[in-house]
């Protein structure tokens, strides 16, 4: 059993909505005015918890949000990145074992622990992170779901046991957290992955940052990724796969999406075109561009 969240402490929130409300990781006695000093300033150093309405979001910084949930509909993927990394089940619709790198608002583990029904691991790196998982209803820990408090890339660099699926969602304030950013990371996470396993990444923060994470995605899976972009915030999602990718069959994998949504309620066959598209794309100009690639 995980440790219960530590009572929050709550300040009145500077956003216009109707019931919002900020909680904080602090203790009774802490001063509103302080603490709202340091997350104006940005020298507040805890994620927290903005309430407002029926959502519940998760923060590091006031410029971007990091998870979000849906508190009638608490696994619920709220976000379009969370819903198109799930585009991975297009490729592997049965998975076994998935790893999770990053908690977040745990809202990637909860959507395949409970609707896929297969094993998890999810592996956060900040304990104050994994200190609100109860706030966002991540489940306990059980025979087929348990939160590692480790670094995720040591992590997978140390790994003997094969995963099926590997989702990297691992952000902090800037993008990708630091750690990942080195070619032996991707080597290892490419070793571990079962024979047809797929490795998915979210790439966030700005270009450079991006486009040094697809380089290195590139030196180890090979040119035949698949991207999906987001377009309301700029990322975009890459399947790498542990085996070079064979011709697709297009038609095949719109009967799978089919399937998919029916049995999900994502919009599968929007990820299917939008792939394709990026195939068609690829194929055309002859080279798999960074900067078309990021530019969405």
């Amino acid at each position: 059993m995980s440790p219960a969240t530590p009572p929050l402490f709550a300040i009145d929130s500077p956003f216009p909505e109707a019931n919002s409300t900020l909680r904080l990781l602090e203790s009774p006695s802490s001063s509103p005015e302080l603490l709202w000093d340091r997350l104006s300033n940005g020298t507040y150093d805890k994620p927290f918890i903005v309430d407002s309405g029926q959502r519940r979001f998760l923060h590091f910084d006031f410029e971007t949000v990091q998870s979000a949930m849906h508190l009638p509909d608490p696994d619920k993927l709220c976000l379009a990145y969370t819903r198109k990394m799930m585009a991975f089940l297009l490729f592997n619709p049965s998975p076994e074992r998935i790893l999770v790198l990053g908690l977040g608002g745990g809202s990637l583990a909860k959507f395949c622990y409970r609707r896929l029904r297969c094993a998890v691991t999810a592996v956060e790196m900040n304990p104050d992170v994994i200190a609100l998982r109860e706030e966002f209803g991540i489940p306990a820990d059980d025979s087929r779901f348990r939160v590692v408090h480790e670094d995720g890339s040591a992590y997978v660099v140390g790994l003997t046991s094969r995963k099926d699926v590997i989702l990297m969602d691992a952000c902090d304030r800037t993008g990708i957290a630091p750690e990942f950013n080195t070619i032996e990371f991707y080597q290892s996470a490419r070793r571990c992955l079962s024979p047809g396993g797929v490795f998915v990444s979210n790439l966030c923060g700005d270009r450079k940052g991006r486009v040094a994470h697809l380089v290195k995605i590139r030196r180890v899976f090979g040119d035949q990724c698949m991207t999906l972009s987001v377009r309301w915030d700029g990322n975009v999602i890459v399947f790498a796969f542990k085996e070079r990718a064979r011709q697709i069959d297009w038609a095949h994998l719109e009967v799978t999406a089919s399937t998919l949504t029916h049995r999900l309620g994502l919009d599968f066959p929007k990820y299917v075109r939008r792939l394709a598209l990026d195939r068609k794309l690829r194929d055309w100009q002859g080279v798999f561009s960074e900067d078309r690639v990021l530019s969405g």
